[in-house]
């Protein structure tokens, strides 16, 4: 495909076509053909009279209610471009092709003021983090301006700007589509599946390069933060969830890396794990990354709905490329849609969010959005180009664009942070599942954390059949039946018995306990139970969400991952309530573990990455529980 092809599809306002130039590709590539919308993933068009297509999907943030979590609708369609010609052109012949001219924006500004935004941090740092909801929400605002020329001339002029200046993106690309069009340069894969193996991207932390340049002391710095590392763990934890969702090996952590990009460094880590099901199936179940939602997802987006005051449109969603493979299936691509302009009618419109945790500055998370802007806005040449912070990843510095990841002593300072993580996960672990309690079925229920997928895959090495099932879908029988019923996590107060959802768990543990029949409760769970054993339940001064504690669990030190806002606490010192033993902190009083005839209970989340000793731990629990 030509730049003559590329001339008529731009000459015609009508017609539709991508351009996607991929990380250290010396081509861009064109597609071109009809768009179809359609209403569910299922329905994405990836066979047509029985002929496989190749399809490009713009999949917008309110599909993520195929799962069941709200979403405000705007309507956002749906997208697919049903590839009809897919080629190549030079990067370099496409560049000098392309306008270049710059285009001045007008009536530029946020949609919402700093001090509206930093009261909604405050808000949801206070109301939703400090009262269990979660470990971390991404909450977005939209940094909106005019434009005088045409909408797909801006989009190609800035398409070039980003082709000639960005670094190190996954994928830079431009959407043009009636009525949407898009340009952008994504530095996240979100999911990729080839030839059977599923790999997700989890990117947390943003460093912005200092005048000059990134050098080894300011990267250092960066890498050193308690709260830059804690965040990237909260990111793996919750795309694993989702790899276990899908793969039957649970998935696998690679890295961590460094992810340099012209004015920006991130840390990175990969995801790995083998899957057999459909693409459009692997979409829906790791609908959407957690960098651009929260954790858990499903109160994530429950949060967002509360706090934001418009529909996200495409903003955190996926551009996702399904492409026929030799087995007669499809393979995926689908970056993460960040760091995306989105061009309506002579409106420019980014959006950009801030992760907020528990120890959140309101005002650094104004500094934050302010920063997203002005990365993107800078890197399409809208406003200008700060050179100095891209001197270190200049095309006329060959050799130092990717020296910092090399150094020996980013190195050894990226790899010492996986001594913290548990080897569960860092190691292949295969789908031929044998262990102690092989015969012996289990069943999970999730309370709206989707950590029971990751605690399932973890029972299933422990050789239980595993069924997951959810809350408000479990039947009594189901209960009843099951050799093993973990009660699992979830968001909100243990204690706020008006909710169906903590009424429902508090009801499970109850006839479990009751009927005498073998039972593991786990973090909400946990406090449940306690509870019932007549254990007081308070909120904690600080909440612990990705903490990484070693506690006593009867008579061992455990190194064990904590998302709680909420705990058990008794007398220190404290050794049995109620027929239960109790392992406790021995200073506040803090449950961290109750066993007593034919049950268990851990406040901490032994499937995290976090839990260096989680699995040992879990099986000691599990054994306990139905000996």
């Amino acid at each position: 495909m030509t730049l003559s092809r590329l001339a008529e599809l731009t000459a015609d306002p009508t017609a539709s076509f991508v351009l996607i130039a991929r990380d250290r590709a010396d081509t861009v590539e064109l597609l071109s053909g009809e768009v179809a919308d359609v209403d569910l993933l299922a329905d994405i068009p990836l066979t047509i009279d029985g002929t496989p297509r190749e399809v490009f999907a713009l999949v917008p943030y309110r599909q993520v209610r195929e799962r069941g979590f709200v979403a405000q609708d705007d309507g956002a369609p749906l997208r697919c471009l049903i590839v009809d010609e897919h080629g190549e052109i030079e990067t370099s012949a496409l560049v000098d092709a392309l306008p270049s001219a710059p285009v001045p924006l007008h009536d530029d500004g946020f949609d919402i003021a700093d001090e509206e935004y930093a009261a909604i941090v405050e808000e949801v740092i206070a109301e939703e983090i400090g009262r269990g909801e979660g470990a971390n929400f991404v909450i977005r605002r939209d940094f909106t301006a005019s434009i005088d020329v045409d909408d797909r001339t801006a989009a190609l002029t800035w398409f070039r700007a980003l082709l000639t200046h960005e670094r190190g993106a996954y994928w830079t690309f431009a959407v043009f589509t009636p009525g949407h069009i898009a340009v952008g340069a994504s530095p996240e894969a979100h999911v990729v599946a080839r030839g059977g193996v599923v790999t997700m991207n989890p990117i947390s932390g943003t460093f912005r390069h200092p005048a000059g340049g990134a050098t080894r002391e300011t990267l250092t710095d960066f890498l050193s933060s308690t709260k830059e590392t804690e965040e990237l763990f909260m990111v793996v934890d919750e795309e694993l969830k989702m790899m276990s969702a899908v793969c039957s090996d649970g998935g696998r952590i690679t890295g961590p890396h460094l992810k340099e990009m012209s004015r920006l460094t991130h840390t990175e880590y990969m995801l790995r794990g083998r899957s057999a099901l459909d693409p459009r199936d692997i979409l829906r179940e790791t609908m959407f990354a957690p960098t651009v939602t929260g954790s858990p997802m499903q109160n994530a987006c429950a949060v967002i709905r509360r706090h934001e005051r418009k529909p996200r449109g495409y903003y955190s969603g996926v551009a996702a490329l399904f492409t026929p493979n030799a087995e007669g299936g499809h393979d995926v691509d689908a970056p993460i849609l960040i760091r995306t302009v989105y061009l309506q009618d002579g409106t420019l419109s980014v959006p950009v969010g801030a992760t907020l945790v528990r120890h959140s500055d309101p005002l650094g998370e104004v500094s934050e959005t302010h920063g997203k802007a002005a990365g993107v806005l800078g890197a399409i040449g809208a406003i200008d180009r700060d050179r100095v912070a891209e001197a270190r990843s200049d095309a006329d510095a060959p050799g130092e664009t990717r020296a910092l990841a090399d150094d020996p002593v980013i190195a050894e300072l990226l790899s010492s942070r996986n001594a913290r993580l548990a080897e569960f996960w860092l190691n292949p672990q295969g789908e031929d599942f044998t262990g102690p309690f092989a015969g012996r079925t289990a069943l999970v229920v999730d309370a709206e954390d989707r950590f029971t997928t990751m605690l399932a895959h973890q029972l299933r090495h422990l050789g239980l059949g595993v069924t997951i099932a959810p809350w408000s879908e479990v039947a009594d029988a189901d209960v009843d039946a099951a050799d093993l019923v973990v009660a699992g996590p979830g968001p909100g107060d243990p204690r706020d018995t008006a909710s169906p959802r903590i009424a429902r768990m508090r009801d499970i543990v109850a006839r479990r306990l009751d009927a005498r029949a073998p039972l593991l409760a786990v973090c909400l769970s946990h406090q449940i139970l306690a509870d019932r054993l007549g254990i007081a339940l308070t909120p904690l001064d600080s909440p612990h969400q990705g903490l990484q504690k070693s506690v006593p669990v009867f008579g061992e030190k455990a190194s064990i991952g904590f998302y709680n806002t909420f705990t058990a606490r008794v007398v220190p010192g404290t050794e049995r309530v109620a027929g239960a033993e109790v392992s406790a902190d021995s200073g506040s009083g803090d449950v961290y573990a109750l066993r007593g005839a034919h049950f268990a209970s851990v406040q901490g989340h032994l499937e995290s990455i976090l839990s260096r000793d989680g699995i040992r731990t879990l099986e000691r629990l599990v054994a306990h529980a139905v000996a």
